[in-house]
């Protein structure tokens, strides 16, 4: 039962196979009974390479040349081919890399006008189901959210008015740990619409120094400067925390 088992483990190869077109190795398995003829026919489907153009070469673990297979008619076996080899297709009618560079394949391209004309598109299906930003609101909610809107801005155009720079005050944005410092800046900005007020921070916890997408809106240190929404910041008597005055600490 060994001998039989034994006589079947040495009549196949494991090797992997690249070709001019595809550096990249795919593992296959031979017999050693075949003629190279027919290994080719069978590397056909591996490759993408005709037989007929086709000239087989072996290498070892080491990448270095063991044989050149021409000889249609040899069998596999009668070459030194061992597990873990490599067998290489050359074939000069493609280079390397020719199947694996999609830049050469012909992309179909549509147009805006024939693809929102089309009914069976995820476009299709949102606008059909009131998905996404196709989704329509209830005119009252959006009337709603319109107002809302507009008296979320003219509370904070308010209390920003009551903010001057010099302002000692503290920043309590959602999420984050309180953090004290001056008024710098109140108005309006060109990165963001609606009013901000600009921070120069008693620590290096902000995140520019005064100037933001190139506009300077105030000096300050860089990492000491920051703009917060006017319903952040609280102006008051807020000196400046001295990290070393602990008297529980010694």
């Amino acid at each position: 039962m060994s001998e039989n088992f034994s006589v079947v483990t040495q009549s196949v190869v494991n090797v992997t196979v690249t070709s001019s077109a595809n550096a990249f190795g795919v593992e296959k398995r031979f017999p050693k009974d075949i003629t190279i003829g027919e290994l080719k026919g069978k590397l056909e489907l591996v490759t993408g390479s005709v037989a007929g153009n086709m000239r087989l070469e072996a290498y070892d673990a080491q990448n270095a040349l063991v044989c050149k297979m021409e000889d249609d008619n040899a069998l596999l076996g009668s070459f030194p081919v061992d597990d873990g080899m490599r067998i290489h297709v050359v074939d000069h009618t493609v280079k390397l890399g020719e199947y694996e560079d999609v830049s050469k394949v012909q992309k179909y391209e549509m147009s805006e006008d024939e693809y929102a004309k089309k009914r069976d598109s995820v476009r299709a299906f949102k606008e059909r189901n009131k998905l996404g930003r196709f989704a329509e609101m209830d005119p009252e909610e959006q009337k709603r959210k319109e107002e809302e809107k507009k008296q979320k801005e003219e509370e904070s155009k308010k209390k920003s008015e009551s903010m001057k720079a010099g302002d000692r005050c503290e920043v309590h944005v959602p999420g984050q740990p309180s953090r004290r410092g001056a008024v710098r800046y109140v108005g309006q900005t060109d990165f963001k619409e609606g009013y901000w007020v600009g921070v120069q921070y008693d620590e290096p916890v902000g995140k520019n120094d005064g100037s933001v997408q190139g506009k300077r809106y105030f000096e300050c240190p860089a990492k000491y400067g920051g703009f917060v929404k006017p319903e952040h910041v609280e102006v008051g008597d807020f000196p400046e925390e001295d990290l070393f005055d602990d008297e529980d600490e010694i």
